[in-house]
């Protein structure tokens, strides 16, 4: 199942054809464990762009209402390396620094929600923000609305 602004598209070998061809209007692939063999095949086209079905951010499940509404309702996805660095996309080129700094407290937001209960100390230490491949730019914690000991 593929879901776009709000609009459900929803589809197994047919959906799979248009996307083959290159035609992706979507912006969250949701797949339940038995179609994966037909989106498995759309990995080159998929993976590149981050949106191939993964079963650890819920997006390969059999609960596919409940992650359509966890993906409409703004679900951060996230990933974190074993250094404790997170990685998240927070914005586009088109968004307006208003809309990114919504999307960097949000996200701040969810990680430190995410907190596990035994995590002593400074759960944040820094923030850094950067672009692609851009030079990463380092943001005040009090101008997020943490101050590092949360």
């Amino acid at each position: 199942m593929l879901f776009r602004s709000g609009a459900d598209l929803v589809g197994a070998e047919d959906l799979a054809e248009i996307v083959s061809k290159g035609t992706i209007d979507f912006d969250r692939c949701i797949a339940t464990p038995d179609m994966m063999g037909v989106v498995g095949r759309l990995g080159k086209v998929l993976g590149p762009r981050g949106l191939m079905p993964n079963p650890k951010v819920g997006t390969v499940t059999m609960d596919v209402t409940q992650a359509v509404k966890d993906a409409k309702g703004g679900a951060v996805e996230f990933r974190v390396e074993k250094a404790g660095i997170v990685h998240a996309g927070v914005g586009k080129a088109s968004f307006n620094e208003k809309q990114i700094a919504e999307n960097v407290r949000a996200l701040i937001d969810s990680v430190v929600k995410a907190r596990p209960a035994g995590a002593k100390g400074h759960y944040i230490k820094k923030i850094s923000i950067s672009s692609t491949m851009g030079p990463g730019l380092k943001i005040a914690l009090d101008s997020v609305g943490q101050t590092g000991a949360v």
